[in-house]
């Protein structure tokens, strides 16, 4: 990947600005400066060379090999599988796929556990199955292919916004009106390259991002939202929130601050609240819709709990 150096970031490390960049780790970043996979200018940099606006910086992640990435027996809480995919509900804090730095406990390492090696080879030795991706600090149901053929039906209905992504999630605020639609364009923060924001239509990487919601119930200073996905990019309902001025509980990267209820009911937030509640799509072999839920994680139901006993005080 290339990248062209912005005013706002000149006299930015190296290291640091590699890591935004490729959304990886400092000491991953060390890693790849040192071993000459990254350039600035067409020449390699130490770790502490300081950028400066107009620099391109050129990224080169070595291809992933087989045995980087390992089977290991995490336990799975597995709501469908047959001989062609599995529905997961994901936890909170577990990362969907190795990346440079983080190899190990990911989904990804457990599905090869649990499938004994049996996924898709479409998204390659880092990503065998994976067909869409929820945030680490997001809980709830993925699907994963275990052949090439169903992960290329998948894929298709993803692309036509053929499946069915329903969120829950706790927000900021109240809402005037009980349903909604928010259309923008996301794209990577141009400072902050571990962020994504609402950009113009016409900004480089931007792309369309289509969010519905509802309003389930309504608190003191928090709504409870029921979100369907139109689009998928990253972190999108969080971006998308935020930009309404409803960011997400529990959300450090979208929220400048944190509210009442976040500080007195730290001990409930292990990232935002936000969870993947409903999946429907195609069976790829059947060629029958399908639909799975699973519950919300006991801290969900936990902090509704407090909010609706205190809206009757």
């Amino acid at each position: 990947m290339t990248y062209r150096v912005e005013a706002e970031l000149s006299g930015t490390r190296a290291d640091s600005l590699v890591g935004d960049i490729a959304d990886i780790s400092r000491s991953a970043a060390v890693k790849l400066i040192e071993s000459g996979s990254v350039l600035i200018n067409g020449a390699p940099v130490s770790k502490k060379y300081l950028v400066r606006e107009g620099d391109e910086v050129e990224i080169n992640i070595p291809d992933a090999k087989e045995y980087e990435v390992m089977a290991e027996d995490i336990p799975l809480d597995v709501i469908y599988e047959d001989d062609d995919l599995i529905v997961i509900n994901k936890p909170s804090g577990m990362v969907v796929h190795p990346a440079p730095g983080n190899y190990s406990g990911t989904l990804v390492n457990a599905l090869l556990h649990h499938c004994k090696g049996s996924l898709s080879g479409i998204g390659g030795v880092m990503r065998p199955g994976i067909v869409h991706r929820i945030d680490k600090d997001t809980s709830g149901l993925l699907v994963v292919a275990k052949n090439d053929f169903t992960h290329r039906s998948l894929g298709e209905q993803l692309e036509r916004h053929g499946v069915v992504r329903e969120y829950h999630a706790l927000v900021r605020g109240g809402f005037k009106c009980d349903t909604g639609t928010v259309s923008t364009y996301i794209g990577r923060h141009p400072v902050d390259r571990k962020r994504m924001a609402v950009l113009p239509k016409d900004a480089a990487g931007a792309k369309e991002a289509i969010t519905h919601y509802e309003l389930r119930e309504r608190f003191n200073e928090i709504s409870y939202l029921t979100l369907l996905l139109e689009t998928g990019r990253t972190h999108q309902i969080r971006v998308h929130m935020s930009h309404l001025g409803h960011a997400l509980i529990g959300d450090e990267v979208y929220a400048s601050n944190k509210i009442r209820f976040e500080k007195e009911h730290a001990s409930l937030l292990d990232g935002q609240m936000l969870h993947a509640k409903r999946l429907t799509f195609i069976h790829p072999r059947t060629e029958k819709e399908v639909s799975f839920e699973c519950p919300l994680p006991d801290n969900f139901e936990r902090a509704l709990t407090i909010l609706r006993n205190d809206a009757t005080k």
